[in-house]
C-alpha cells in the first residue's frame, strides 16, 4: 500500500487566510477537518518508513509474523472499507505509537518491553482496520500481562501465562475471535460493550441543541500515555458515570457560551484519558504526536472540564498547525516565565501554553459576561486575561520565531489585546492582581539567582552602616536555571477560588500546604497574616512561600518598601539576607534587608 498521491506533503495547504482565523480562534470545521486529514497523511507515511525499516532486520520481529503481512492486511481493508483504514490513522494513539516505536527502531533499543513487542501493534492496527472492514482473515498480535489490544476497539483479556506473548486473531464471516494460551474470547457485536473476557472502549455522547459531542474514554490503550507504554486501567462504573455527567456539563457551557467551538472541537478532540481526580490543579496534557486525544484528571464540576477540554483543544489545533507551518527555530533553553508552571519554558512551550490559556481566557470571558458563577469567572477572566497577555508580550519580540510566528502571535494579539481593558468587578482585579504577583515572585525567588557582585556589595554596605543600598536591585543578570532553590506552594491561590467558587460552606476540601497565616490573608485579616508569615520566617528565613506572603500582606496595608521588594526582587532580598545571616554579628530579619533594598524599587 503505497502513498498514494493525495498524502504528498505539497497537498496540505493551510491558507493564509485560515492560518490567521485559527490565530484568532475563528476556525471553523473545515480546517479542523483539514488539520485532521494532514495528520492521516503524516500518519500513514510515519507508518510506511516504520515498517520498511523494520523490514530490513528481520532479527528484531522476535515470534512476529513479518511485518510485510500487517501492510498487506492494511491494504485489503482498504480496498473493501477505505474509511476504517482512515478511522485507525486518525485514532490518536496510532501515531503516538508510531513515534514512540520509530525512535526505538532508531536507536536499537527496547522501551517498555521487548522492540518486538511494539513493531507487533502494527498488526493489531492492521486487525481491528480489518475487523472494522468486515474482511475474513487470521493474524498474531502483541499481548502484555495477558492483555491484547485492538486499538479503537478493545481489549481482550487472559491469565497471564507471561509477561510477553502473542495471541491469535482471526475473523470468519463476521465473527470475530482472540485466541490466547487455551482461551478464546470473541468479541461482542456491539461496538464498546464489554463481554466476557473483553473491555470495550467505551464512548461518551453528549448533545446540546444542534451540537453533537462525542468522546471516548480510553483506559485501555497502551499507548494512550504521553511517554511510553502504560497497563489498562478500567474505570469503575460509578466514575464512568461521573465522567458521562461531567461531559454533559461541560459540553452544554461550551455549546451555550461558545458556539463557534463548539462546532469545531469535536472535529479535534476524539478521545480522552481519564485520570484521578487532584484537587485544586486540573491536571491534563497532551503531545503533537496523539492528535485528537488528552490525558484529563476527574474534574470537580463541569465548568473545570469545560475549561481543560479548551485548553487541550488548543495545544491539539497548534501541534497540528505545527506539523504544516514552522512557528519558531529550534531552542531549548527553558528560559522564559510563564503563569502556568513553576518551572521556567522554552519557548515552544511558552507558546504552547500562550495558545491554550487564550481560549481559556475566552470561555471565562464568556461566562463572566453571561453572569454565570460571576466570582469565579470574573476572577478567572481577569487573571488569564492577564498572564496570557504578560507571556505573549515576551515571545512577540523573540528572535527565535519566524516571520509565520510571528504572525500568528500577532493574530492573537488583536483579540486578547483589546480584552484587557474591559470592566471587570474591583475583587475580581485585586484578586487576580495578588495571584499573579504571588506567582510571579516565587518563581523569581526560586529560578533567578542574583550576581554575585551586586550581592557581595549590598551586604557589605550593610555592614558598614549605610542607610541606602548603593546599587540598584535590578541586580539579576543570569539567566533563569531550571533547577529551583527551595519549594513552592499553591496554597493562597487555591484558597482565593475557594473563596469567589460555588463550594458549600460544609464541603470545603482542605487545602494542600496551606498555613494560618495563608488563611488569615486570604480572609482579609491583613495585621494576623503579617504577624504569622513572620513567626514563620523566624522559623526558616528561607521558605519562599512565607517570603512572598509577607510581601503580599505588607502590600495589602498600603506602599511599604519591604513589600515591593520580597514582591519584585525577593531573588535578591534572600542571597543578601544569606550572607548576613552567615557574616553579621547581629543578623537582620528579612524583612528589615527587605525595607532597605526596597528603598531603591519603584512603587
Amino acid at each position: 500500500m503505497p502513498p498514494p498521491a493525495e498524502v504528498r506533503p505539497s497537498f496540505h495547504r493551510l491558507p493564509w487566510r485560515e492560518f490567521d482565523a485559527l490565530a484568532r480562534l475563528e476556525g471553523d470545521e473545515a480546517m479542523a477537518r483539514r488539520l485532521r486529514r494532514a495528520e492521516r497523511s503524516r500518519r500513514k507515511l510515519l507508518i510506511h518508513a516504520l515498517l520498511s525499516e523494520a523490514a530490513k532486520t528481520p532479527e528484531r520481529w522476535g515470534p512476529l509474523s513479518p511485518l510485510d503481512s500487517a501492510w498487506e492486511l492494511l491494504a485489503r481493508a482498504e480496498a473493501r472499507a477505505p474509511r476504517a483504514v482512515n478511522r485507525m490513522l486518525t485514532s490518536p494513539y496510532t501515531g503516538s505509537w508510531a513515534g514512540y516505536t520509530t525512535r526505538l527502531l532508531r536507536n536499537g533499543m527496547d522501551g517498555v518491553g521487548p522492540l518486538w513487542m511494539h513493531l507487533g501493534h502494527a498488526h493489531a492496527i492492521a486487525a481491528a482496520a480489518a475487523i472494522r472492514a468486515e474482511l475474513d482473515f487470521e493474524t498474531t498480535i502483541p499481548a502484555w500481562r495477558g492483555h491484547a489490544m485492538l486499538p479503537s476497539l478493545g481489549m481482550a483479556r487472559f491469565p497471564a501465562i507471561e509477561t510477553f506473548t502473542l495471541a491469535e486473531v482471526r475473523g470468519v464471516r463476521g465473527r470475530y475471535l482472540v485466541s490466547h494460551g487455551g482461551t478464546t474470547v470473541s468479541l461482542p457485536s456491539t461496538p464498546g460493550s464489554d463481554g466476557p473476557g473483553w473491555w470495550g472502549i467505551r464512548r461518551v455522547r453528549s448533545r446540546v441543541g444542534t451540537h453533537r459531542f462525542s468522546l471516548l474514554l480510553d483506559d485501555l490503550d497502551p499507548y494512550r500515555g504521553l511517554y511510553e507504554p502504560i497497563p489498562p486501567e478500567r474505570l469503575p462504573g460509578k466514575d464512568f458515570g461521573d465522567w458521562q455527567r461531567l461531559i454533559d456539563e461541560a459540553c452544554h457551557l461550551i455549546a451555550t457560551h461558545l458556539p463557534g467551538l463548539a462546532r469545531t472541537m469535536p472535529v479535534g478532540l476524539a478521545s480522552l484519558v481519564p485520570r484521578p481526580q487532584v484537587l485544586f490543579r486540573n491536571p491534563s496534557a497532551s503531545t503533537g504526536e496523539a492528535f485528537g486525544s488528552a490525558v484529563v484528571g476527574l474534574p470537580t464540576d463541569g465548568a473545570a472540564l469545560a475549561d481543560t477540554l479548551i485548553h487541550e483543544f488548543q495545544h491539539i489545533v497548534l501541534g497540528g498547525l505545527l506539523h504544516l507551518v514552522q512557528l519558531y527555530e529550534p531552542d531549548p533553553r527553558e528560559r522564559i516565565y510563564v503563569a502556568w508552571r513553576d518551572d521556567p519554558r522554552p519557548l515552544s512551550g511558552a507558546l504552547q501554553g500562550v495558545y491554550a490559556f487564550f481560549g481559556v481566557t475566552a470561555f471565562w470571558r464568556a461566562l463572566a459576561e453571561a453572569g454565570v458563577s460571576s466570582r469565579r469567572s470574573a476572577f478567572e477572566f481577569a487573571y488569564w486575561r492577564r498572564q496570557t497577555w504578560h507571556t505573549l508580550e515576551v515571545l512577540r519580540t523573540d528572535a527565535t520565531l519566524t516571520a509565520a510566528g510571528r504572525r500568528f502571535l500577532e493574530g492573537i494579539a488583536e483579540r486578547l489585546g483589546p480584552w484587557q481593558d474591559e470592566a471587570v468587578p474591583t475583587e475580581a482585579t485585586e484578586l487576580a492582581e495578588a495571584a499573579r504577583l504571588d506567582h510571579l515572585a516565587g518563581w523569581r525567588i526560586r529560578h533567578l539567582r542574583p550576581k554575585s557582585s551586586a550581592v557581595s556589595a549590598l551586604t557589605e554596605a550593610w555592614l558598614n552602616g549605610r542607610s541606602r543600598p548603593p546599587v540598584t536591585a535590578d541586580a539579576t543578570g543570569l539567566p533563569p536555571t531550571p533547577v529551583p532553590d527551595g519549594s513552592w506552594s499553591h496554597a493562597r491561590t487555591d484558597l482565593i477560588r475557594l473563596a469567589v467558587g460555588d463550594a458549600a460552606a460544609d464541603g470545603v476540601p482542605a487545602v494542600p500546604g496551606a498555613t494560618a497565616a495563608d488563611f488569615a490573608y486570604t480572609s482579609g485579616d491583613v495585621p494576623e497574616a503579617i504577624e504569622r508569615y513572620r513567626a514563620e520566617l523566624s522559623t526558616d528565613p528561607d521558605r519562599p512561600a512565607s517570603l512572598v506572603g509577607l510581601g503580599l500582606a505588607l502590600s495589602a496595608r498600603g506602599p511599604h518598601p519591604a513589600a515591593r521588594a520580597l514582591l519584585h526582587c525577593p531573588e535578591l532580598v534572600r542571597a543578601v539576607h544569606r550572607t548576613l545571616r552567615a557574616s553579621a554579628p547581629r543578623p537582620p530579619t528579612v524583612e528589615q534587608i527587605a525595607a532597605w533594598i526596597g528603598q531603591l524599587v519603584p512603587d
